[in-house]
């Protein structure tokens, strides 16, 4: 298979979510002001709805570009409540390091546990159109403050095998925790939309 240089990744965009720029040539400012303009529509009455929103998605676009991934959404099925989730789509090259990818490997990336794990990862196996993949679920505690507590951001990823060269990460981030099993759901879903060509 070719190597990922020459391939074409495509996602699905679910309804509700906006692509962010994560091409460095974009302004973020006039692009962040005309997407909540869309997602809010022209007949809303308040403008503060829009210029907050149009300040999250900067962030938000800002926060996906400084780690490169292939294609950045921000889900955000209801514009007043702002952004629900975060889904990347990233690739992984194989290295000096790990000459081969393998499902293993990417499982052992995503399942690490760590000094901010919530609690321990759960992983499994699945077959996707896009090759074989595992789907990790995890959940960090970040911004802790001097008083132990923290913010908990829950995830659910799915490591894909393109080739034994290189493979895909799908990640959808979330703090919303009424809405975990909805969004891993959804993340389900684009799983399978996922499609690579040559």
């Amino acid at each position: 298979m070719p190597e990922f240089a020459a391939a074409t990744v495509r996602l699905r965009t679910p309804e509700g979510a906006v692509a962010l720029p994560v091409d460095a040539s974009v302004e973020l400012g006039a692009w962040a002001a005309d997407a909540s303009g869309r997602l809010v529509g022209p007949d809303t009455p308040d403008p503060k709805l829009r210029t907050a929103l149009a300040a999250e998605l900067r962030e938000a676009a800002a926060d996906s570009r400084g780690r490169g991934p292939v294609t950045a959404l921000s889900y955000v099925p209801e514009p007043r409540l702002g952004e629900l989730a975060r889904i990347e789509l990233s690739a992984l090259v194989a290295d000096d390091t790990y000459p081969a990818l393998t499902v293993d490997l990417l499982q052992r990336y995503l399942a690490a546990p760590t000094a901010d794990s919530y609690r321990p990862p759960e992983a499994e196996l699945r077959t996707l159109p896009a090759g074989p993949a595992v789907r990790v679920r995890h959940a960090y505690v970040r911004d802790v403050g001097r008083d132990g507590l923290g913010t908990v951001l829950e995830t659910c990823a799915y490591g894909i095998r393109a080739d034994e060269t290189w493979g895909l990460v799908l990640l959808t981030s979330w703090q919303a925790q009424a809405h975990t099993d909805a969004l891993c759901e959804l993340t389900d879903e684009l799983a399978q939309t996922v499609r690579v060509t040559f």
